[in-house]
């Protein structure tokens, strides 16, 4: 009998302290909750949707540009091509990943993949870069990342937007190896080129600090951090260019786009440091824009569909 009580003592102790754990984290978890209602509260109120851009970007196509590229890579200029792929889709907050379904919480963004593809030599250069940035243009880009492959290695550099950026970093150099920190919320320079397509006159202006893109940074072999800029905006009629002069570093960043919406990006031209040691120069490479097609491409991976390359100058 005094086994059994003991038993039960014992049974009744555990059931309490378990009961008292799980009040605890039911707090604990609606604490959470509270402040991620609290940081959503404090975000800008948000920007509305003009019918045009309704019209324009919630049509089911992307909008797919070509460009001829003069990129300065080892101390000299090689030609290629790069794509800019615009489309508005889901994005789930959470998960930082676009939604497969329908869900109130999802948040609109407008997506912007961004390639290049170069020769350096006998090998090839492939670089994507993807930022997904919302719609309502009243937060930073939820997302960033970027990956380059080439006969040497691949590198693949990713930001998350939460509570701070989070920045995770991967590399085949050891001294980059695999990278992780966490970096207070700034201007990006990767979400500038969805800025340019949401509203223009929104652009960060004058002395700024920002990061630089991801790609820079793992081309470059740079510490991930932002640096101190000046930024303008030279409205020249029918063309605008913004501008991001580095002061931290000899680079700057011009973006050209057609004044009116849906503000086109007709190329850019970006001036740094090309090469390494001896080789290092500075250069300017360049993008002009080749075609546009505006096309539902998921659904077009039918060889049939192989000539519209050919639309693209491809």
């Amino acid at each position: 009998m005094k086994i059994l009580n003991i038993l039960k003592t014992g049974t009744t102790v555990f059931i309490g302290l378990c009961l008292i754990q799980c009040s605890e984290e039911k707090k604990a978890v609606h604490t959470i909750d509270t402040t991620l209602l609290a940081e959503k509260k404090e975000l800008p109120p948000k920007q509305p949707l003009s019918k045009d851009f309704k019209a324009y970007w919630y049509a089911g196509d992307a909008e797919i540009t070509s460009y001829r590229l003069e990129q300065a890579r080892y101390g000299e200029i090689r030609e290629g091509n790069a794509v800019l792929i615009y489309v508005t889709e889901p994005f789930l907050e959470g998960k930082q990943v676009k939604a497969d379904n329908r869900n109130p919480e999802n948040i609109p963004v407008l997506k912007l993949n961004a390639t290049k593809n170069y020769l350096t030599g006998i090998y090839p250069y492939s670089i994507m870069s993807s930022t997904f940035y919302p719609v309502y243009n009243n937060q930073h880009a939820l997302k960033s990342s970027f990956s380059a492959q080439e006969w040497c290695g691949q590198v693949y550099a990713q930001l998350n937007n939460r509570a701070d950026f989070e920045v995770i970093s991967h590399s085949y150099f050891e001294s980059e190896a695999d990278q992780q920190l966490v970096l207070p919320k700034t201007h990006l320079e990767n979400e500038i080129w969805n800025i340019i397509r949401i509203n223009p006159e929104s652009l960060p202006l004058g002395n700024i600090e920002i990061l630089p893109s991801l790609e820079y940074f793992r081309l470059k072999h740079k510490e991930v951090k932002a640096m101190q800029a000046k930024a303008t905006l030279d409205n020249q009629g029918e063309v605008s260019i913004y501008t991001i002069k580095y002061i931290d570093d000899e680079r700057e960043l011009s973006i050209s786009f057609n004044t009116e919406f849906p503000y086109e990006i007709n190329g850019w031209k970006e001036t740094f440091i090309s090469g390494f040691g001896k080789n290092a120069s500075k250069m300017t490479s360049k993008a002009t824009q080749i075609r546009k097609l505006k096309t539902p491409y998921w659904k077009q991976n039918s060889n049939n569909y192989t000539s519209l390359r050919d639309s693209l100058g491809l």
